[in-house]
């Protein structure tokens, strides 16, 4: 059995190291993980040259819309969504997309989430937001200050999410604001960068998501955590969103703890 991640670009991911992992640890020898460069126009017409030994796939940028074209279904979330990070074969041959990044967030913040919390801010106004926002929903919370950069992005992002989320208030302000802001959940969908220079002028508590995961922890999650702030990595939501592919494709329950150690040993931390 067959399963690989797709993007552009993909030489980073570090997909094929948890779902190897994951083989392996359960002695799966009949399946393998590989990655293929790809561009969206490129998605249809890789997708139809796949034979009965593909079982799934995972999308990442910039497949994620494009994905949605090429199944025969779409999950609800998916298309609340807007966007997929899955293909699954089905016993009838065609693809059903579907979308990890949310629950896999709600996963990875969940040991950490107080369900007193109603509020919460997003950092940043892309892509990676909108799965943000639904988790938020899913968490029950009903008020997010988005703060960004870019204005526009921001007033998209609430547009949306009047639709896709129409139980959540949905605010904006510039990104600087937000050492300002009580929300007691901080949930950064930031590139690796764009938060280096943050500096918490005092003491804080609550939780930081920093969905970056290369270089942790990043001066964002440092700087939180010495404001006294609960601080959850990338890796968290990474391996998450993996193990519920991988058990969308085996049909088997995913070794989390296996997943998470290969994650941090391609990374180059300590387990």
């Amino acid at each position: 059995m067959r399963a690989a991640v797709l993007g552009s670009p993909v030489a980073h991911s570090l997909s094929p190291v948890l779902h190897a992992a994951g083989y392996a640890e359960l002695g799966l020898t009949g399946w393998s993980y590989g990655r293929f460069e790809l561009q969206a126009d490129e998605l249809a017409g890789f997708v139809a040259g796949l034979d009965g030994d593909w079982r799934g796939l995972s999308l990442t940028m910039p497949l994620k819309e494009a994905c949605l074209a090429v199944a025969a279904e779409v999950t609800p979330l998916a298309r609340r969504a807007g966007a997929g990070n899955t293909l699954v074969r089905l016993d009838s041959g065609d693809w059903r997309a579907d979308n990890t990044d949310v629950p896999g967030l709600v996963d990875a913040l969940r040991p950490a989430w107080d369900a007193d919390w109603t509020r919460a801010a997003i950092l940043g106004a892309g892509a990676t937001a909108r799965s943000a926002l639904l988790a938020l929903a899913e968490l029950e919370v009903t008020r997010v200050h988005v703060y960004a950069r870019n204005q526009a992005k921001g007033e998209q992002l609430r547009s949306w999410a009047a639709t896709a989320a129409p139980g959540v208030d949905v605010s904006f302000a510039p990104l600087g604001h937000w050492f300002a802001g009580s929300e007691p959940a901080v949930l950064s969908t930031l590139p690796g960068g764009a938060a280096d220079g943050f500096v918490l002028p005092g003491r804080r508590e609550g939780l930081l998501f920093d969905a970056v995961y290369a270089g942790w922890p990043t001066p964002l999650a440092r700087a939180a955590a010495v404001a006294g702030m609960t601080v959850v990595g990338g890796l968290d939501l990474l391996v998450h969103q993996a193990a519920l592919q991988f058990a969308l494709f085996t049909g088997r329950a995913a070794p989390l703890e296996a997943m998470f150690a290969a994650g941090r040993a391609a990374l180059g931390e300590a387990s």
